[in-house]
């Protein structure tokens, strides 16, 4: 028998004739409204009393903005170097997005949004969109259109189609791949949380924190190396992996 967990969604009038997953997704999406304006709020007063160089005392909004902004810019400039600062806002969206989403489901009576295979495959196609607009933006149609050929002129009537539809498909793995294992640990926790009820869920719960961290991380990970291909090899990319492999080196 198919077993369906209670829902906060499901006890509000109005609300629970929309789908649990756009509800849940909505949700996020508000958290994260809320949370960029507190901070921006937080960052204009500093600016104001000239101390928004100093981070404020505490766990603030503004410090966890600037903290996670400076990890995915580090992130980034490690993969696309210079050029990949434009899109340093999209790729910290996906993230953070996906992250939150993915810890809403640890709260009880909360789904994560990112276990229905509609919100997974429209970050994937989300994913899909930008990452051929970056081409397209760097290299110009025609430049990115022949980068599907790949660099061996003789081997381009058998590289093109191939490329081609590993572009087409990256979508649809971002999506499964996300979907399944987010469907797969909510799942482990829900089972063992009915099983155990003490003790051992704490386990599990810390474990599908590291799990909603590490699909987030992976998520955008991927995106950003889909855009560093679509770009193609730059001087700012050859410094920035030049800089990766000396650090791997260290």
């Amino acid at each position: 028998m198919e077993h369906h967990p209670i829902l906060w969604h499901d006890w509000i009038p109005v609300v629970k004739d929309i789908p649990a997953h756009t509800f849940h997704a909505l949700l996020v999406m508000g958290i994260l409204v809320v949370w960029v304006l507190r901070a921006n709020k937080q960052l204009a007063a500093a600016r104001a009393a000239g101390t928004h160089l100093i981070p404020d005392e505490g766990l603030t909004a503004r410090n966890l903005a600037e903290l996670f902004v400076g990890g995915i810019q580090s992130m980034i400039d490690g993969i696309l170097g210079d050029r990949g600062r434009p899109y340093i806002a999209l790729f910290g969206s996906y993230f953070i997005f996906i992250l939150v989403a993915n810890l809403m489901g640890l709260v009880p009576g909360f789904a994560p949004s990112t276990s229905n295979f509609n919100i997974t495959f429209a970050l994937g196609m989300a994913s899909f969109v930008s990452f051929n607009y970056i081409g397209i933006r760097t290299q110009g149609l025609v430049g990115y259109i022949k980068h599907f050929a790949g660099p061996v002129w003789w081997l381009a009537i058998l590289m093109f189609p191939l490329e081609v539809i590993d572009t087409l498909v990256r979508p649809i793995s971002l999506g499964l791949r996300l979907f399944g294992n987010m469907t797969g640990d909510h799942l482990v926790l829900e089972i063992s949380t009915n099983l155990t009820k003490v003790g051992i869920p704490v386990a599990f719960y810390l474990l599908g924190a590291f799990v909603s961290l590490i699909q987030a991380f992976v998520f955008t990970l991927l995106s950003t190396i889909y855009a560093s291909l679509a770009m193609g090899h730059g001087h700012d990319d050859e410094h920035a992996h030049g800089h990766v492999e000396a650090r791997a080196h260290h």
